[in-house]
């Protein structure tokens, strides 16, 4: 199960101050929205992008945050610039130390870790080391440290809850039961762009094909992840590790319309479902107030005007990635950190028209088939292998892929 403390059971006493790691992305500016609607409950301390420092400087201006940070070093000072002659500049950090400094800073209380990729692990790992609520957007954080997240996190009496939308799903559909009860977690997956293009059509797929996605607005790498299935995958394997399940008890179904997020089966033969349209809002609304709900300001389901809800199974055929993911799972130790270096690698490759998206999953099922697998035991061991796993993800790229 999530890591939960009895303690948190009851509000916070007065406004709480939460740092948003990565908040020029969707998540980030969505999880903005819901704190300016809810001024009276949330302030922000703490800003953080990579390179979006035009974006970034404006979210301070209006939301004037204690603390901003930009994690390419390069840009600090252009950053800092933008702020001469005005009435408010913010403390500005740089890098990773940086990172981490907005993640465990004393006056913080929630952390919404949505900085994309492996980068977002250090900082995430402070977070639950400094025991703050931390709402996990980033699942290549817990995807990469194994238990290593989950176990700082009860170590520390932090707080620990999915933003995900299937997970979050998930989270609240177990509601309805102990752990023992739940027999199986069915996540849902929309088939993204291409469920039913010509699979022969696959190899002449563009990045923007890719990152149009039918149901949500994200950003282009997750897009892609949704487009192959790995963003699926990585589901999976983040469900087995938040809720303590099986891969055997998680399932994946395909369902186009992205209205039922996920459901829960329990022992008795009942399923409960979590419905909602398809708004990053509301699952950062429930995790931002929970144990109590807030408006996230996305209308309820209209019932009568949604029309049939369709389920499939997904075709491996179709999306080799997500029977890699479940691969991964069966191998276990570093394979995971393998897995989702790689497709880093991939996806970035293929977003500069390096590769062709159906070179995507090669690039993976190499890396997993000749990176060695190792138990990993702290951060040091986490990021040598990811280094590994791109290095040797570039190298048959550079090789394999681009010398045909």
């Amino acid at each position: 199960m999530v890591t939960l403390q009895a303690s948190d059971s009851s509000e916070l006493n007065g406004v709480a101050h939460v740092s948003i790691l990565g908040a020029t992305g969707s998540v980030g500016v969505n999880t903005l929205k819901v704190i300016e609607a809810h001024a009276e409950k949330f302030a922000v301390f703490a800003l953080t992008a990579h390179q979006n420092i035009e974006l970034l400087h404006e979210q301070c201006l209006r939301y004037r945050p204690e603390v901003a940070v930009v994690a390419d070093e390069q840009l600090v000072d252009a950053f800092s610039t933008r702020f001469s002659g005005g009435d408010y500049k913010p403390d500005i950090y740089a890098g990773n130390q940086g990172l981490e400094l907005a993640a465990s800073l004393g006056e913080v209380d929630f952390v919404m870790a949505a900085i994309v990729g492996a980068a977002g692990l250090p900082a995430t790992l402070a977070a639950a080391r400094a025991g703050k609520r931390i709402l996990l957007a980033n699942k290549e954080a817990l995807i990469m440290s194994g238990s290593l997240l989950m176990d700082m996190a009860s170590r520390h009496a932090a707080v620990l809850l999915p933003i995900d939308s299937e997970h979050n799903a998930v989270f609240q559909c177990m509601s309805g039961g102990s752990e023992q009860e739940v027999e199986k977690i069915v996540l849902t997956a929309s088939g993204g762009p291409f469920l039913k293009l010509p699979m022969d059509e696959f190899a002449e797929v563009t990045p923007e094909q890719a990152c149009a996605h039918p149901n949500w607005k994200m950003g282009r790498k997750i897009s892609v992840d949704s487009a192959t299935m790995m963003n699926k995958g990585l589901e999976v394997i983040e469900a087995c590790m938040l809720f303590k399940k099986d891969p055997k008890d998680i399932e994946v179904v395909i369902h186009p319309q992205s209205i039922i997020h996920s459901l829960v089966g329990y022992v008795d033969g009942s399923m409960l479902a979590h419905l909602a349209y398809p708004d990053m809002r509301v699952p950062i609304a429930h995790a931002l107030a929970w144990p109590q709900r807030i408006g996230s300001g996305v209308r309820g389901i209209d019932l009568a005007s949604l029309g049939p809800l369709d389920f499939s199974e997904p075709d491996l055929n179709r999306f080799p990635c997500l029977r890699l993911a479940y691969e991964a799972l069966e191998l276990s130790g570093s394979s995971a950190v393998i897995l989702n270096a790689a497709n880093e690698v991939a996806v970035k490759s293929f977003l500069t028209s390096e590769i062709r998206f159906t070179e995507i999953p090669a690039v993976i099922d190499a890396a997993l088939q000749h990176v060695e697998h190792e138990n990993i035991q702290d951060l040091e061991m986490i990021l040598t292998k990811d280094r590994q796993t791109r290095t040797h993800a570039r190298k048959f790229i550079e090789q394999a892929v681009r010398g045909h």
